[in-house]
């Protein structure tokens, strides 16, 4: 006989009970200490369910076992002790929880122990070394007293923390002690647990810790310092906490990671698992693997999952992780585009782009009548509606939104000075976002109106103040999208040239020519609207220096070469 297990329960007692009698009908004692604070209602039927097995006995005294208290410690001395007492040839001691889960076969742990007789299993790190604590307390664990429970009494706790801080208290250690921390679970040699509970000092050490902060992190880990032979300063339990320092529950979808661990144990297991439960509770000798337990082979996957947990996934807005503004990955999900001013300046241009790109193109998502969907559509992925009230109840959140649901199809956006503002910020600072603006190209739609009074020009100024400030917002320093500004004099100069750097960026069948080209809008006239604007007060700069005669020419997208690197 080899190993013999202690198991501190407190709840799930159906759940500890399954696992104690698999311990057991394989051959190991087990010792079970049952908190004081289950009731008489069901600690009796859970003891009298294990009557039938000679080797599990339950601890003579019951003690409350409160978190970071010394009831836990008490409980695990008392039935430690009574297990070496009732089973003097034991080589190891296994300290395992209600909640915990064998993850191999016990005759494995047993071969692996007998190979290691004199070795003792348990983290053991002084705290100069490694900072355990998570907010909590580092030094101050042992140089403080905690005589009030942190969770019924915190008033009490804080207040006495503070009051031993003004009067600079330090307790001293015990002579010759250096402090260690690490995991509560631990597997330790018969000798040295035996050394431990008949150590001449126990008395000196057990006052001590009554009054340290969390002593089951610290009461085993210090003391087998001063009497083992060898420490593995590792458990063989799996057990695994996030940035809080709260344990992870695992879950029926868990299976393959558990198995992948290689360790002998886990917890905290959920107790409805019955996946888990019904899959590791077995001998089979055919899951026998004889390696090392690595429960390194899956940090990786808790590394992403507390970065997940503090950040939230790119784009991902809820109820329960609702990422900060600040953080680059929480603004969207994937690339989109935003084109302005390409609309008025080219005919149909989303149906073309559509056609060039293989992108999904929407008019204008912010358009204070209603939003503009692909196709003319009310309802879009997500349950998005074209109301203009509900999307302006979260501009950004609409957008968002709207990138999510359709995460793999890129989303192409016409946006102007007409449309709500509000999401401007949002766009320039989302590192998805490819924003490209022909600045002034809104007044060919003002132009097309054929009025030319005192309306025409107050929206004129009104819709290029509006642009003038976006272009602002667009050029700050902060701005972390892909963004190209050309005023519409600059643009139509070139503007094959432009158009084809745009969409080699974005089209889904990689750079290549442009065989199409979108039908420019009839800008003939045009100029002489400018200086009219001019003429009558309106100094419209944002379209560049437009002369009053100019007429471009039709686009020949046969024009100029276009070199593709």
């Amino acid at each position: 006989m080899s190993v013999g297990y202690v198991m501190l329960v407190h709840t799930a007692l159906d759940r500890a009970t399954q696992v104690a009698r698999h311990w057991a009908q394989s051959g190991c004692p087990v010792v079970i200490h049952a908190d004081a604070k289950v009731p008489d209602a069901e600690f009796i039927p859970f003891r009298d369910s294990l009557k039938d097995l000679q080797n599990v006995i339950f601890a003579e005294r019951r003690q409350r076992c409160e978190w970071g208290t010394w009831g836990i410690v008490g409980a695990t001395i008392d039935a430690a002790a009574q297990m070496l007492e009732a089973y003097p040839d034991l080589g190891h001691v296994y300290l395992a929880s209600g909640s915990c889960l064998p993850l191999r076969p016990v005759p494995e742990l047993v071969a692996y122990l007998a190979e290691r007789p004199r070795t003792d299993f348990i983290e053991s790190v002084t705290i100069e070394d490694v900072r355990w604590s998570k907010g909590g307390f580092d030094h101050e664990r042992f140089a403080l007293r905690f005589p009030f429970s942190f969770k019924r009494k915190r008033f009490l706790f804080d207040h006495f923390v503070e009051f031993q801080r003004k009067l600079g208290v330090k307790r001293h250690l015990p002579e010759g002690l250096v402090p260690h921390l690490g995991s509560q679970w631990w597997c330790l040699s018969r000798r040295t647990l035996d050394a431990i509970l008949n150590d001449p000092r126990r008395a000196e050490y057990d006052r001590f810790f009554r009054n340290v902060w969390i002593p089951d992190e610290s009461y085993f880990q210090s003391l087998a310092r001063l009497h083992s032979q060898r420490i593995e300063s590792r458990s063989l339990t799996l057990s695994k906490f996030d940035h809080q320092g709260k344990p992870h529950t695992f879950y029926d979808d868990h299976l393959q990671l558990l198995r992948r661990s290689d360790c002998f144990v886990a917890r905290k297991i959920w107790p409805r698992a019955e996946r888990l439960y019904s899959s590791f509770l077995s001998n089979d000798p055919s899951v026998t693997k004889n390696a090392e337990p690595s429960p390194g082979k899956i940090d990786r996957l808790f590394a992403k999952a507390s970065e997940t947990r503090l950040q939230g996934r790119p784009g991902l807005y809820m109820q329960s992780r609702f990422p900060a503004q600040e953080r680059d990955n929480a603004r969207s999900a994937g690339p989109y585009s935003v084109f302005e001013g390409f609309d008025h300046l080219f005919e149909n241009f989303e149906s073309w782009l559509g056609k060039v790109t293989g992108c999904r193109v929407h008019g204008h998502l912010y358009s204070p009548g209603r939003v503009e969907f692909a196709a003319g559509e009310k309802v879009f992925n997500g349950g998005l509606s074209d109301s203009a009230s509900l999307r302006d109840y979260n501009p950004c959140g609409f957008l968002t939104n709207l990138v999510w649901n359709t995460r793999g199809e890129r989303q192409c956006l016409m946006f102007g000075p007409q449309d709500n503002q509000h999401p401007e910020g949002f766009m320039a600072s989302d590192p998805n976002a490819q924003i490209s603006v022909i600045t002034g190209a809104w007044a060919i739609g003002l132009y097309r109106t054929n009025i030319t009074s005192e309306v025409v020009r107050k929206e004129a100024a009104r819709l290029q103040r509006i642009e003038q400030a976006h272009v602002e917002v667009l050029r700050s320093r902060w701005a972390k999208a892909r963004i190209r500004i050309w005023n519409l004099a600059e643009f139509i100069e070139a503007p094959m040239d432009n158009l084809q750097e745009i969409l080699d960026e974005i089209s889904l069948h990689g750079p290549r020519r442009l065989t199409e080209v979108p039908r420019l809008a009839d800008l003939s006239g045009f100029g002489r609207f400018l200086q009219q604007l001019k003429n009558d007060g309106m100094n419209l700069h944002m379209a560049g220096d437009f002369p009053a005669g100019h007429a471009p020419a039709p686009l020949n997208p046969q024009a100029r070469p276009y070199l593709v690197r």
